[in-house]
């Protein structure tokens, strides 16, 4: 439904997006994820037809974007990060003048603008817009994105700087647009656990290319490179050399420290990559723990990151566990205390030293 092929877009000799290549099938739900100034935005207004590339090509549907930007954009909704609407009308009449250019008739403009509005939960609501809340802006922006009953919705950032409850609403409108509908949707977003809850596949987005894709669990969790997985989160990445090889496991060399991973590496340098959530502390030897990795540590800093802390030990190379907070307190975990760290080799991941 979407396909970028060789897209490339240059300002003053630097590239924006370089050489990017991407298939969407329809009907599904699309995560772009990356740092600022991956070329996140860019990719998406050369989608929309609002910028022509400067090399590649973009289709929708099969219909090439920069030939054909009119007949495209019958086929999509887009809603930008920031959504501009004629703040003395109200929410309906925004709609309605939207649905004009569609050229549907006043009885097909009501109906939809109706089943619109109940849908984003604003019917009824006879203010004008210049008094909306952003979340409340936002879900009228997604249903002004939706006024052509589009085959493809492109949303850019819909959640920025939205409060939670306005965040789980818009989530909850897209996640039934896609699984009722089976409406394909592409969402740039900088909330990694937005794109987690989501998407059915992801991308990151590097230096205005797609560094890797695939299920938010194989991105996550099995990222490609350091750069990767210090973008999605990752809490432990530390250099290591592959001391063994036997029986399908891996031996990393990581300090003092000798860690056992199920992850095969073609090269002797290697990080080690795991995240925090992975780790499991104890207070005492588990007799049950059926763990590769199983050491005892000591914790040396614990960090807040409501409602879960990050526990840092030392088991001869600074771990940081992720637990919620609760779980903390119920160990009574604090500085200083003896504890012991079990690890399965399946969730050590490694990466090598001298990759992108």
């Amino acid at each position: 439904m979407i396909l970028c092929d060789r897209l490339t877009k240059v300002y003053n000799g630097i590239p924006a997006v370089d050489d990017l290549c991407l298939e969407i099938p329809a009907g599904e739900v699309f995560g772009l994820l990356g740092p600022n100034g991956a070329g996140k935005s860019t990719t998406i207004l050369m989608l929309v037809g609002l910028i022509r590339p400067t090399s590649g090509a973009c289709s929708i549907g099969g219909i090439e974007v920069a030939a054909h930007p009119i007949e495209v954009k019958r086929k999509i909704g887009y809603m930008p990060e920031d959504v501009g609407f004629y703040a003395d009308r109200t929410a309906a009449e925004n709609l309605d003048y939207a649905a004009r250019f569609y050229g549907l008739s006043e009885a097909e403009r009501k109906r939809r603008v109706g089943d619109l509005l109940a849908l984003v939960g604003l019917d009824g609501v006879g203010t004008t817009v210049g008094g909306y809340s952003k979340g409340v802006r936002q879900r009228l922006g997604l249903a002004r994105a939706l006024v052509n009953d589009p085959e493809v919705v492109i949303l850019d950032e819909p959640t920025a700087n939205l409060d939670p409850g306005s965040t789980a609403t818009i989530e909850r409108i897209v996640a039934d647009l896609n699984r009722e509908a089976g409406m394909t949707v592409l969402i740039s977003t900088h909330d990694l656990a937005q794109g987690q809850r989501l998407a059915h596949r992801i991308a990151v987005m590097i230096e205005g290319t797609v560094a890797q894709a695939g299920s938010p669990h194989a991105v996550f969790h099995e990222p490609g490179s350091r750069k990767i997985a210090g973008f999605v989160g990752v809490q432990n990445i530390i250099p290591g050399r592959i001391a063994s090889r036997q029986g399908g496991l891996t031996t990393v060399a990581a300090k003092d420290r000798r860690i056992i991973s199920a992850t095969p590496s073609p090269t002797d340098e290697v990080f080690v990559v795991i995240r925090g959530e992975d780790i499991s502390l104890h207070r005492r030897e588990p007799g049950y723990e059926e763990a590769e990795n199983l050491f005892p540590a000591r914790v040396t800093a614990i960090e807040s990151m409501a409602p879960f802390v990050n526990v840092t030990v030392d088991c001869g190379c600074d771990l940081v566990a992720l637990m919620p907070a609760r779980r903390a307190e119920a160990l009574e975990i604090h500085v200083g205390m003896e504890v012991w760290v079990s690890l399965p080799a399946k969730v050590v991941h490694l990466v090598p030293q001298n990759g992108p």
